[in-house]
């Protein structure tokens, strides 16, 4: 299994590729629209679904070129579905910075069950609840490594000071769900550079 990180926008968001060689999903293409293709392009894989940790406007503003791009759904939380067409709930309507355009995605074709497992081709991953940076904030679970979004970051994890943002609820989740996998289990944030479960079990500060 392949994994790429790809940093977009002026907030440094990480998209990330993950393929088996055949077959790709996307996960929070926030930006930057033609370098998420260009890496594409290099790839053997076909891409074949886009995957949303939460709906935070960083984290969707290359979903619609993506989408028609390479003609694929988008699978979202139910709790954030409407957040997809909403600026105000996305956040890129209340941004005051004049290079934010107000982001308006069309609805996801399908809607994360808590605990389910998907499975792409020979891509098997697990979608876990951890919310608390957002209501609707996911991650996904794979053999490999896990995809954290916004939720655990390595030193840190999602703020909690955004509208609808819940420290302890954040915290709770990030126990149950992701502190209880293996500790040498990679985790891939949406900012920053990568970790490990072991890592930030031991060394976070907002754990110890």
């Amino acid at each position: 299994m392949n994994i790429k990180q790809i940093v977009t926008g002026a907030i440094q968001e990480n998209c990330y590729l993950i393929d088996d060689n055949q077959t790709m999903l996307i996960v929070d293409p926030g930006s930057d629209a033609e370098k998420i293709k260009a890496e594409i392009a290099a790839s053997s894989a076909k891409p074949v679904a886009i995957l949303i940790t939460h709906t935070h406007y960083d984290h969707i503003g290359a979903v619609e070129a993506i989408r028609h791009e390479y003609n694929i759904p988008v699978y979202v939380s139910p709790i954030e579905q409407e957040w997809l067409t909403d600026p105000k709930l996305n956040f890129s309507g209340l941004m005051n910075h004049n290079d934010i355009e107000d982001i308006i995605v069309q609805p996801a074709e399908h809607l994360f069950e808590m605990g389910q497992t998907l499975t792409f081709g020979d891509l098997s991953f697990k979608v876990v609840p951890t919310p608390g940076h957002s209501p609707g904030s996911v991650s996904f679970i794979f053999a490999e490594f896990v995809i954290t979004g916004d939720a655990l970051f390595r030193g840190s994890i999602g703020r909690t000071d955004l509208p609808f943002g819940d420290m302890e609820q954040l915290k709770k989740g990030i126990k149950a769900e992701l502190f209880t996998l293996p500790d040498d289990l990679r985790a891939y944030p949406g900012h920053g550079p990568v970790t490990s479960i072991g890592r930030e079990k031991k060394m976070n500060p907002f754990f110890n």
